[in-house]
């Protein structure tokens, strides 16, 4: 029985619109039952079933009372091939509405989705880049026909595409610490612009190349706006936070929505908690409640904002996010360091690259970041 229609695809950013839109999605995941069980396509309204690829070689009949006879199905793999014969099988028992995802998991993964987040005071805005795959944001400050990139992932293209819409001319690209969950592409963007790469000297000992300084209480103006540079360690011995225009805080992976960061990723969780102790109950302390919270990640769909951008005010979290509301301290470092997730696949090679001391090729550095982000501790 042949199929009378032909196979329809889907690119991750059309999917990633839908996600963002909440709207009601099917998805059938037919990766291995560990890989899906280890990071999946989340949403509000999403329904996802997992059905090993190896298992669907010989047709897809045992799979086909799960399916839905009038909604889109969309198949997804881990790069889009087998995906593509699965979906063909399902079109063949006479479903209509089905799509395969362009890229698989590995397209997912790599997807950046600006959202505009607010204006600044003296005009200019600020632009989120939810990487909807992997968890991580990223953050462009635009004002007076200048800019500076926050946490800037590998992929170039989608700063670069909003650098060339707005007219801005790059002057600042900044790491708020040394990742080692993700990749940095600030060095690279900030060498082909021409801009100034800072990142916080106590993370920097072991890097290979020329960086600029970020200090506590450094002010760096962008345009007609500020950012002001607030040493907050804990999740590495560097970490920094950044004020924007006295109306946004980038809290890197110090503060989530939903959860606090994690303070071990160089190993060194018992000797790093009390730092995260002192920058959450003492210096957020300090600053102002009406602060709106930008962090470098986030862990669930359930942080996302109905326009899919994750925030939320410094004050909110005050009273809501159980991290900051654990006054003994021995009870705050046990919970710290015995709620620990497992370290991030490849953290050691990434902390290397981001130091520069390895250069993986494009399709190992891909490798090395497929999986979710474990910045965090609940």
């Amino acid at each position: 029985m042949g199929t009378t229609t032909a196979l329809k695809t889907i690119s991750v950013k059309d999917l990633a619109q839908k996600v963002i839109n909440h709207e009601d999605l099917f998805i059938l995941d037919t990766r291995n039952t560990s890989d899906f069980d280890d990071w999946k396509i989340e949403g509000r309204n999403i329904e996802v079933i997992n059905s090993p690829y190896v298992e669907l070689l010989e047709g897809v009949d045992s799979i086909l009372d799960k399916l839905p006879k009038s909604k889109e199905i969309y198949v997804i793999c881990a790069k889009g091939g087998a995906s593509e014969f699965v979906a063909e099988q399902i079109m063949e028992q006479g479903f209509r509405d089905v799509y395969s995802v362009e890229g698989g998991m590995k397209a997912w993964s790599e997807h950046l989705e600006p959202i505009k987040v607010g204006e600044l005071k003296n005009g200019g805005s600020i632009f989120q880049f939810v990487r909807i795959g992997k968890g991580c944001l990223s953050y462009l400050i635009e004002s007076d026909g200048k800019g500076a990139i926050i946490d800037t992932n590998r992929m170039l293209s989608p700063y670069e595409e909003i650098i060339k819409e707005h007219n801005i001319t790059l002057t600042h690209v900044l790491d708020t610490h040394l990742h080692a969950d993700h990749i940095s592409g600030g060095r690279e963007l900030a060498e082909k612009h021409g801009a100034t790469y800072y990142l916080p000297p106590k993370d920097a000992g072991e890097v290979t190349f020329n960086y600029s300084q970020i200090n506590d209480g450094d002010e760096n103006k962008v345009g007609k706006t500020t950012i002001k540079a607030i040493y907050s360690p804990g999740h590495t011995i560097g970490s920094t936070s950044f004020v924007v225009d006295d109306q946004y805080l980038l809290t890197g992976d110090i503060l989530f929505i939903d959860s606090i960061g994690r303070p071990d990723l160089a190993g060194k969780a018992e000797d790093w908690v009390g730092d995260l102790r002192n920058t959450l109950y003492r210096r957020y302390k300090e600053l102002a409640d009406n602060l709106l919270v930008l962090p470098a990640h986030y862990m669930g769909i359930n942080e996302m904002n109905d326009d899919g951008s994750i925030s939320e005010k410094l004050g909110v979290l005050y009273q809501q996010n159980h991290g900051l509301n654990i006054n003994d301290e021995a009870e705050f470092r046990k919970t710290v360091t015995e709620n620990l997730p497992p370290q991030p696949n490849s953290y050691e090679e990434i902390r290397e690259t981001n130091m520069g001391k390895i250069k993986p090729e494009e399709e190992q550095q891909r490798e090395m970041e497929i999986g979710p982000n474990r910045c965090a501790v609940r």
